[in-house]
């Protein structure tokens, strides 16, 4: 009787662990870099970082770093209207955070410089930041998953795969990776007068 409980044990974990690895394999990561252009008027400039703070047509602000290979970079002022463009990275594993994640829930996992190893391409970034999020909303009509951080703020993800929109619960945990990547290039526009 012992032999026959420890057999179906072991087969209820082996059934566990299959339809663990199985969805695994059904939900596998995915990633994505974008190439971003945007227009904003310059409202702070350092320098010494080559760091430029826009302000969007939205009010929203972003604060870039311009690569050494961005020309005239020392021609942009404040208050001027520049065009922008850079890159943007992003990483969701659908998978339970590790016991480390859990206890530091944001990492950042590069600075400014070379990508890290397993962030194609090898591009110069900005700041990489990894977190453990949770789904708060759902809005599947317009393709849009929001999620919350653990400190409180939330980031809207404009999604592609409808049968992944599908898939994902409200609730659920997820581990998100993001980065942006520096300016590749700054053009100053000249508005009408």
């Amino acid at each position: 009787m012992k032999s026959f409980k420890l057999c179906i044990l072991a087969l209820a974990l082996l059934f566990f662990t299959s339809a663990d690895l199985f969805a695994q394999e059904k939900r596998p990561s995915r990633e994505k870099w974008d190439q971003v252009s945007m227009q904003g008027t310059v409202t702070e400039i350092n320098a010494e970082t080559r760091e430029i703070t826009l302000m969007g047509s939205d009010g929203g602000l972003v604060t870039m770093t311009a690569g050494e290979d961005v020309e005239r970079f020392d021609e942009i002022a404040v208050d001027d209207v520049i065009k922008f463009e850079y890159y943007t990275y992003i990483k969701a594993e659908f998978r339970e955070p590790t016991a480390e994640e859990v206890a530091e829930p944001v990492q950042i996992v590069a600075e400014a410089g070379k990508a890290p190893e397993g962030v194609d391409p090898a591009a110069a970034v900005g700041a990489v930041v990894k977190a453990v999020v949770t789904i708060e909303a759902l809005n599947r009509p317009f393709m849009v998953a929001t999620v919350s951080g653990p400190n409180g703020n939330y980031v809207s993800i404009p999604m592609e795969d409808e049968e992944l929109m599908k898939e994902l619960h409200i609730g659920e945990v997820l581990i998100l990776t993001y980065a942006e990547a520096m300016a590749i290039g700054l053009e100053k526009v000249e508005l009408a007068k």
